[in-house]
């Protein structure tokens, strides 16, 4: 989870899309060069089994002056001892 907030807050897309998995990934990604990132706060994180994971988080940034705060509850899943985001519910 660090690691992808830290590949948005440099706006690495490549890297974001390595990161997701297959099944949900998109075919492009679009982020905000005009977001300001401000932090990640990760408050809770736990397997579910081996393979599956979800961590909640609330990341902050600001778009033209406007605070904006992102609560998510997010799914990896893991293949070959690395981890891909599949998805999460926004709060």
């Amino acid at each position: 989870m660090r690691s992808r907030y830290s590949a948005f807050v440099r706006g690495q897309v490549a890297y974001l899309l390595a990161t997701w998995h297959s099944s949900q990934r998109p075919a492009t990604l679009a982020l905000d060069s005009k977001a300001h990132w401000l932090g990640l706060e990760v408050r809770q994180h736990q397997l579910t089994d081996a393979h599956h994971a979800e961590v909640e988080f609330v990341a902050r940034y600001r778009v033209a002056g406007r605070a904006v705060r992102l609560h998510e509850r997010s799914r990896f899943v893991r293949e070959e001892d690395r981890w891909y985001y599949v998805d999460g519910d926004q709060y």
